[in-house]
């Protein structure tokens, strides 16, 4: 019994060894085949924008194939599914976004993901605050204004809202200074902004590319943007921390993930050359011409920021009592 054991460990090793070593070379030249980039939202929006600026220099300084592949639907969890389901070997990279990552798991307690269990993250490609806007006619001119005006004329106050994204910096706003506003529902962003430009909403809170131009326009008014810091395209608009409201500082962001399991090696090469693509001035001008700050936290840095999101939205969304569907 003891030869037979000696026998089958030798042709378990012999077995063995040669393909530990062959996986080793295959990691050694990583990329040898193309990556595929996949962006759960559609060609021409922020989320594919960022991709396709980064990805670019990406390919032009490694000498990578580099393919982007939207994979629409569910507000980019088909794209986050089909991700973690891939084979954890860095070939399928997830271009992820804050609401199919951090909010999907703070709203939906049966995702068929985790953010930071089902994916390793890599770099946070860029991120960005919102943008709370009222008509011009409004007689508020701060914040502190509008949440008075709100409470002394509770049947008129609304907002506009196209996401739970949204939703839920608004929700905090409301939580944090007591003012009243019934959700009204819109398929995009651009469509709350010029529901708040024909008056049809008191205000609301969106990201900056549909807002910022109304604004600058004079179409709308900027009262605030969410976070400690102003916006470089509105410095004229205090950020809500000037305004008295430090706690609502919903930031939005786009990251790279690869699935759970990914093999150390390759996560530190894709780690390293997505990070010097987004360090190049092209890239960074790129980025903010589009509102956004480019870069931020990488790996568990990255994956820390992601957890403490969702707690923060999930504290949000249970003490408003916020359901949305899956």
């Amino acid at each position: 019994m003891t030869r037979q054991r000696s026998i089958f460990a030798c042709v378990l090793a012999a077995l063995i060894v040669p393909f530990a070593a062959g996986q080793a070379r295959a990691q050694a030249d990583f990329p040898n085949r193309p990556i595929h980039f996949i962006v759960g939202f559609a060609a021409g929006g922020g989320n594919d924008l960022f991709a396709r600026l980064v990805v670019q220099k990406f390919q032009q300084n490694t000498g990578a194939t580099a393919v982007i592949e939207n994979k629409v639907g569910a507000g980019g969890r088909l794209s986050s599914e089909y991700v973690a389901h891939a084979a954890a070997d860095g070939y399928t990279v997830l271009v992820g976004a804050t609401g199919q990552m951090s909010i999907a798991a703070a709203i939906f307690p049966n995702l068929n993901y985790h953010p930071t269990k089902s994916f390793i993250a890599l770099n946070m490609i860029a991120s960005f605050p919102l943008v709370l806007v009222v008509p011009v006619s409004h007689p508020a001119k701060t914040v502190k204004e509008l949440v008075a005006w709100a409470k002394a004329n509770p049947e008129k106050s609304n907002y506009g809202t196209s996401s739970p994204a949204f939703t839920i910096a608004s929700e905090l706003l409301k939580l944090k200074t007591g003012m009243p506003a019934v959700a009204i529902p819109y398929k995009s962003s651009n469509e709350s902004n010029l529901s708040v430009v024909g008056g049809q909403t008191t205000f609301t809170i969106s990201d900056g590319p549909p807002a910022i131009p109304l604004v600058t326009g004079g179409k709308t008014r900027a009262l605030a943007v969410t976070g400690s810091e102003r916006s470089p395209e509105l410095p004229g608009v205090p950020s809500m921390a000037e305004a008295g409201l430090p706690e609502v500082d919903t930031q939005l962001w786009s990251g790279f993930f690869v699935p759970a399991g990914t093999p150390a090696p390759v996560v530190e090469k894709l780690t390293k050359e997505l990070g010097r693509a987004l360090s190049d001035a092209g890239v960074q001008d790129g980025l903010k011409k589009m509102a956004v700050k480019p870069g931020g936290p990488t790996g568990a840095a990255f994956a820390k920021r992601i957890d403490a999101d969702i707690k923060t939205f999930g504290d949000v969304v249970k003490a408003a009592k916020l359901t949305f569907q899956q």
